[in-house]
């Protein structure tokens, strides 16, 4: 059971029986990893915008995005995400177990044009360690045709699911997938 309190779907009212709406139709229900924040409407509200966004990113790929979440989650042990965005690259994607698998262990071995991988390399290091993030990083990454906004919208995501892996971690969520 996960340690804090959640409002069920049942029992959901106001801003939170209406965003839970939006999740089902968008979701089919609504997740657990969602679910966790409805104890604040503003704070599920923004977590589903901000998944909304990202969805229909324009740039940034679904694959590259799932792979960046996929593997802060591994830095942060956060297994629901780690095993749900595995299950994305697999049943969305069209990744086998071995390219997941391969891409957990080497980042770079991950089924993404090189130019995507470059900006997931740097997404990861940039989570790791934002103090040593140079000029010249970033100007290599605007040769391969990413721009600013680009950029900080990866990072963003992953710096983003650094804070979404601890909440899940924090509060025990249940795999409900």
């Amino acid at each position: 059971m996960t340690l804090l309190k959640t409002v069920s779907p049942e029992a959901a009212s106001g801003e939170v029986a209406a965003l839970y709406d939006h999740m089902k139709a968008a979701f089919g229900g609504v997740p657990n990893a969602l679910s966790i924040w409805s104890e604040s409407p503003l704070l599920l509200k923004q977590q589903f915008e901000f998944i909304g966004y990202y969805m229909q990113h324009p740039r940034l790929s679904g694959a590259l995005l799932a792979t960046i979440r996929m593997l802060v989650s591994v830095d942060t042990k956060c297994i629901y995400c780690v095993e749900f965005n595995a299950g994305m690259l697999i049943n969305m994607m069209g990744w086998t177990p071995e390219q997941v698998a391969a891409t957990n262990t080497d980042p770079s071995a991950a089924n993404l044009p090189e130019r995507e991988k470059n900006l997931l390399t740097w997404v990861l290091k940039s989570v790791q360690d934002a103090n040593h993030v140079t000029a010249e990083e970033l100007d290599a990454l605007r040769t391969q045709d990413w721009s600013d906004q680009d950029i900080l919208e990866a990072l963003s995501h992953g710096a983003r699911m650094v804070a979404g892996d601890i909440i899940l971690n924090a509060f025990k969520v249940k795999r409900d997938y």
